[in-house]
């Protein structure tokens, strides 16, 4: 259904469906910038295009959970307290007609079982195609596996063995720790840390082509690598540093500790260190 002022909004089964297993979400900074809800729309805006938003709530798995964005669709995941997974799916059709769209729409299945969350739809065709973004609320400490293709990653207030990936889209890591692997090739990386330091294994983030941005509280302590080939680098407190002062920096923040590597090849990297 389009208003007049251009929103896109939920109907018919939908609409019912995220009415009655709509699970309590916490107020977060995706629901203030749009991207949670159907108020700003991803991508093409040529054609006819179709949003709806399906929540629902699962059990947490015993194991990892893994997250698949699948060809088209962003992944946002917070740590909080509380103990199942609440899911917020944002449905996303275009085609020639609203009517197709909204067929398009009633296609796609939101899948939940066996650890694993994931749609499934038609294929896409000439002019037709779908996506579904996921946000999840979930446990603080959980094991996770996310993946994308054209599609952003970001994970705040989750430790635990973090592991994601995504081909084109930027990865945004914020008050995680644990055991954590980023890797994306065409986005940049965005790390804020905070408190006294990393707890557990250490974070390795690897970028292609996109700039690193990281932010450190004060006091912060860590191993820091980081560096680029093509761009430059600027940290803005002083560190002590071994060696020839390049692209390539290797460092001990604070008191030193596990390892900190957020690495580029095509892009700058910014280091700043923001409050405590």
């Amino acid at each position: 259904m389009r208003h007049p002022n251009g929103t896109i909004r939920a109907a018919g089964a939908f609409a019912l469906l995220a009415l009655l297993a709509a699970p309590a979400f916490a107020q977060r900074r995706s629901d203030r910038d749009g991207m949670s809800d159907c108020s700003r729309w991803d991508g093409d805006r040529d054609g006819e295009r179709f949003c709806t938003i399906v929540e629902s709530a699962i059990a947490a798995p015993g194991g990892t959970l893994i997250i698949d964005g699948r060809m088209n669709g962003g992944i946002e995941v917070f740590g909080s307290t509380r103990r199942d997974i609440a899911i917020r799916a944002k449905v996303q059709t275009h085609a020639r007609t609203t009517s197709r769209a909204e067929e398009i729409a009633d296609q796609i299945k939101i899948k939940t079982e066996g650890g694993r969350i994931y749609a499934e739809g038609p294929e896409s065709r000439r002019n037709e195609w779908w996506s579904v973004t996921f946000e999840v609320e979930l446990p603080a400490r959980m094991d996770l596996d996310l993946r994308a293709r054209n599609g952003g990653i970001a994970v705040s207030d989750v430790t635990g063995m973090l592991r994601m990936e995504t081909l084109n889209g930027g990865i945004h890591l914020e008050s995680v720790n644990g055991d954590v692997v980023a890797e994306t090739t065409n986005g940049g990386l965005h790390v804020e840390l905070d408190g006294d330091g990393w707890v557990g294994k250490g974070l390795d983030a690897i970028t292609t082509n996109g700039g690193v941005h990281l932010r450190v509280s004060r006091g912060y302590s860590a191993h820091l690598e980081t560096g680029t080939v093509n761009g430059g680098v600027d940290i803005d407190f002083p560190v002590m540093v071994q060696g020839k002062i390049g692209r390539r920096i290797t460092t001990d923040l604070g008191k030193g500790g596990p390892t900190i590597r957020v690495i580029t090849t095509n892009g700058g990297v910014d280091v700043r260190r923001g409050e405590q």
